[in-house]
């Protein structure tokens, strides 16, 4: 097992990764103040996991509740997150308990945000049973849910008390899921860690075969890449945003199809590659380093065109929404060269023009 640690002060929290930790009684007891816990999972996970995992709390004499809501991102929403706050009153949870996640990252977006909320703030822990929660949306914080307009524009920032990253549960995912989890680990290559970008090149077979030694390097060297971004800053108020390459593209096709279309990292994916070719339009990247970038996503087995049916006009209009707009301005992650991204709010629009014009698919 190794042990990471986010250092936000008195919030700061250990990273658990290893095989077999949801055994690991001693891991959750350290998180546990109170003596009740909801676990939070979903339809696809709790058949596999739930009951593992209420025996090892169990073993502490608590009271464990769970509730298993509908899994997919198209239930990420205000209804479905208030069914956690109904569990909560009605097995009168007070301000003591302790709310687990037990799945992916829309269950750790959605617990992590009852927790935020529920008699204005209680703990909870991360078990996130994907590539992508592992590596990406378990640590620093961010929690919330979707609106019809926009991804992620309803949240708030509430850390977990920690992060159990159990790589044991990834052998029960979908190819698909594996490859849409990648996406976040090539991110980090991508976007500061040219090093890791190198390697990712050379082993991804390895982690598409889901090998346990570049299993566990490569989430461990993306846990540390997030990690010390979100120790130095924490809300976004700067350096955190370049976490987001990629997204202000993906989450525009994520809504433009209502969440039920490409997943999160393959969204991602695509608007990675946006963000490639144009850098790449801006002078900054060669054509080389864009196929470069398109080549290690597909050798994930991602995609890394526009789905059919969203036009250039709806990118705009979409993005317009996106949360990372400030006074009026699209702000958005460029990559300068691979390994050096910059958050820029003052780039040529007819760049950006060009780009959505390239991959429209309407």
């Amino acid at each position: 097992m190794q042990t990471l640690n986010v250092n936000l002060g008195d919030r700061s929290y250990p990273i658990y990764i290893g095989q077999r930790l949801l055994e690991q009684s001693t891991l959750l007891s350290e998180a546990i103040k109170g003596n009740t816990v909801l676990i939070v999972s979903d339809s696809n996970v709790a058949p596999l996991y739930l009951q593992q995992v209420e025996e090892t709390l169990a073993a502490e004499n608590r009271r464990i509740d769970s509730l298993v809501l509908p899994a997919g991102e198209k239930n990420k929403n205000l209804t479905t997150l208030n069914l956690v706050f109904d569990a909560l009153l009605e097995k009168r949870h007070a301000r003591d308990t302790t709310l687990v996640a037990l799945g992916g990252g829309v269950i750790g977006d959605m617990t992590g945000y009852a927790a935020a909320s529920y008699q204005r703030g209680v703990s909870f822990i991360q078990i996130p049973t994907t590539i992508l929660s592992q590596v990406d949306s378990s640590v620093g914080g961010k929690t919330g849910v979707n609106h019809a307009l926009g991804k992620n524009m309803i949240g708030a920032f509430h850390q977990p008390v920690a992060v159990l990253a159990d790589t044991d549960t990834l052998n029960t995912l979908p190819q698909r899921e594996i490859a849409a989890g990648l996406a976040e680990v090539i991110k980090y290559g991508l976007l500061g860690d040219i090093e890791f970008l190198e390697w990712l090149e050379n082993n991804i077979v390895d982690l598409v075969d889901l090998q346990p030694a570049a299993l566990a390097y490569g989430i461990e060297r993306s846990c540390q890449n997030k990690a010390r971004i979100v120790a130095e800053d924490e809300r976004e108020g700067g350096k955190r945003a370049l976490l987001n390459l990629g997204h202000t593209f993906g989450h525009a096709i994520e809504t433009a199809q209502s969440y039920s279309g490409l997943l999160h990292g393959e969204a991602v994916s695509v608007g990675m590659v946006m963000a490639a070719d144009m850098s790449h339009r801006l002078g900054w990247l060669s054509s080389a380093d864009v196929q470069r970038t398109r080549s290690v996503l597909a050798a994930a087995g991602l995609p890394t065109a526009v789905p059919d049916g969203i036009s250039a006009a709806q990118f705009a209009e979409l993005m317009g929404h996106d949360k990372k707009v400030l006074a009026g301005k699209l702000r958005l992650v460029l990559l300068r060269q691979l390994g050096d991204a910059v958050i820029s709010a003052d780039f040529d629009p007819a760049a950006l023009e060009a780009t959505l014009q390239a991959f429209a698919t309407a």
